[in-house]
């Protein structure tokens, strides 16, 4: 049975700080500085779309050693338009939704781009994306969360540990693919090959109330591969829609 495990690098240090927490990929440094998850809802039938995924690429790039996080949501509703968008998922749609609510906005639109589940803005206005990432980075860090996952043939098992949140928070999961591309042959984005980034494929919610440390179980997608994937975790407030937390564990292989 192959087994994939998150090896947690700072281990370490959470031992010397003695946390009853499980380990994540990167160091001590992201407890004090701030974050932007960048979340975007998008579409292959969407014409306006590709520039936004090419300029999360190039956010990606640009700040590797940030705490800049990115997630790809494909929504459904363009569907309907000539194309079936093969990443698209009726569950992220409805999550658009809820933001609507929670920004008080009355539509929703692709390519939107949701940073810290506070402002939105589209998702291919460079200029204007940047200036959010900075402004978000700059911002305390309220609250802290731990993640550390292994691999059982389909089944993704995550321990999670979670401090300084409220009791009305939740834990999502996601499982993103981090690059494929598409060859669209109807719709707006017809005879084009599009390249996709951080593609979420599984978003799973844990609720907080009860306990702030525990373990959860993933279904993996079918075309899983652990070089291809990665694991991002967030904290969101139910009742505002506001990232409280986040991080990610970058899955390593390793022999038994």
């Amino acid at each position: 049975m192959k087994k994939i495990k998150v090896l947690p690098a700072f281990f370490i240090t959470l031992q010397l700080m003695a946390m009853t927490a499980f380990g994540q990929n990167n160091t001590e440094k992201k407890a004090v500085k701030g974050f932007a998850l960048l979340e975007l809802y998008t579409s292959e039938g969407c014409s306006s779309c590709p520039p936004a995924d090419e300029l999360m690429v190039r956010i990606q790039n640009e700040y590797k050693e940030d705490n800049v996080y990115i997630l790809a949501y494909h929504v459904d509703y363009w569907d309907r338009q000539g194309w079936k968008d093969i990443f698209s998922n009726a569950d992220f749609t409805k999550r658009q939704y809820e933001y609507s609510t929670f920004l008080g906005k009355e539509q929703v639109y692709t390519p939107q781009l949701i940073v810290n589940g506070k402002a939105d803005y589209i998702g291919s206005q460079e200029t204007i994306v940047k200036a959010a990432i900075k402004s978000a980075l700059s911002q305390p860090v309220v609250a802290d969360l731990y993640l550390e996952a292994s691999q059982s043939n389909n089944n993704l098992t995550v321990n999670y540990a979670v401090e300084g949140t409220s009791k009305n928070s939740s834990l999502l999961i996601a499982i993103v693919q981090k690059h494929a591309n598409s060859n669209v042959k109807r719709g707006e984005n017809a005879n084009r090959v599009l390249s996709h980034y951080q593609i979420v494929h599984q978003l799973q919610s844990v609720d907080l109330s009860k306990a702030k440390k525990g373990t959860t179980s993933i279904r993996l997608p079918k075309n899983f591969e652990a070089k291809e994937f990665e694991i991002i975790g967030f904290v969101q407030d139910k009742k505002s829609g506001s990232i409280l937390a986040v991080n990610k564990t970058v899955l390593q292989q390793i022999s038994l």
